[in-house]
């Protein structure tokens, strides 16, 4: 197991730098603050990261027979190593750096997977995902976003803050004493943004006041979600496939009717993701 954690994490990280970090400038090492970009998808992103490494660390030492406390703490505690081993890539980067609110959001995402495992033996809050592609009739705004977020879907399902959506995925069943609440069926709230074409606003400009990209117009907004979502690990199952694969589904926010709330006004989706 402990070969397959450094074999998997090696191999995601090779993808992740690919992706991320290779045709960018390098520089000394250095530290930012970050905070009021992107509307904090990026810490949210973080978090996510952390705990979702957490609980695939942490069920491979359980398959692996280790004894609970252990495995709870050591699986817990690699996402947020893990992600630190980012944010140490991060600091190189010119364009990015070491940021002491990610490291936050990344000890916050594994500290939810211990404590509830420490306190319930189970996770009752979730943290999932959930991503859907942007395309702009806008040749310049598609342009902007191909330059900030990639031009392939997959490096925009890891960078484009606008697609995405962060879930904290609740289970109901345990705090209804009584009742016949099925315990699979939970309650989602979701978290997104929209308008982003900038970290801190739509404006761009060279190191000569040239401006090269001022859509200031766009209005930059926070999206709220409400919606129903399934926990794939309380349906019960023998096969151990079908509980691995359960897992991994547990990672991704199931597609449901959605309430929408966000600049101002409440949407109904009969079908989001």
């Amino acid at each position: 197991m402990a070969a397959a954690n450094l074999s998997g994490y090696g191999g995601t990280m090779a993808g992740l730098y690919s992706a991320w970090y290779r045709n960018y400038p390098q520089s000394k090492f250095h530290t930012i603050n970050d905070w009021r970009e992107w509307k904090q998808m990026d810490k949210v992103g973080h978090l996510y990261g952390a705990y979702i490494e957490s609980v695939g660390s942490m069920e491979l030492w359980k398959w692996a027979g280790m004894e609970r406390k252990k495995r709870i703490w050591i699986g817990g505690m690699s996402g947020a190593a893990y992600q630190t081993v980012i944010e140490v890539l991060d600091g190189f980067s010119k364009d990015w750096g070491w940021s002491w609110g990610d490291i936050a959001a990344n000890m916050i995402g594994s500290g939810l997977l211990i404590g509830q495992e420490l306190a319930w033996g189970e996770q009752r809050l979730q943290i999932k995902f959930s991503y859907h592609p942007r395309h702009y009739q806008d040749p310049i705004l598609q342009e902007r976003s191909n330059q900030l977020f990639g031009r392939n879907q997959s490096s925009r399902f890891l960078k484009d803050y606008n697609g995405q959506t962060y879930w904290a995925s609740i289970a109901i069943a345990p705090f209804i004493k009584k009742g016949n609440w099925p315990k699979w069926l939970n309650m989602a709230i979701g978290y997104g943004a929209d308008g982003l074409f900038g970290g801190h606003d739509n404006f761009a400009s060279t190191p000569g006041n040239g401006i090269v990209f001022n859509r200031r117009d766009i209005p930059r907004f926070r999206q709220w979600y409400l919606s129903p979502d399934i926990d794939w690990k309380k349906i019960p199952t023998n096969r151990a496939g079908i509980r691995l694969l359960f897992t991994f589904l547990n990672a991704f926010k199931f597609p449901a009717p959605t309430l929408e709330l966000s600049n101002g006004k409440v949407f109904l989706h009969p079908f989001y993701f």
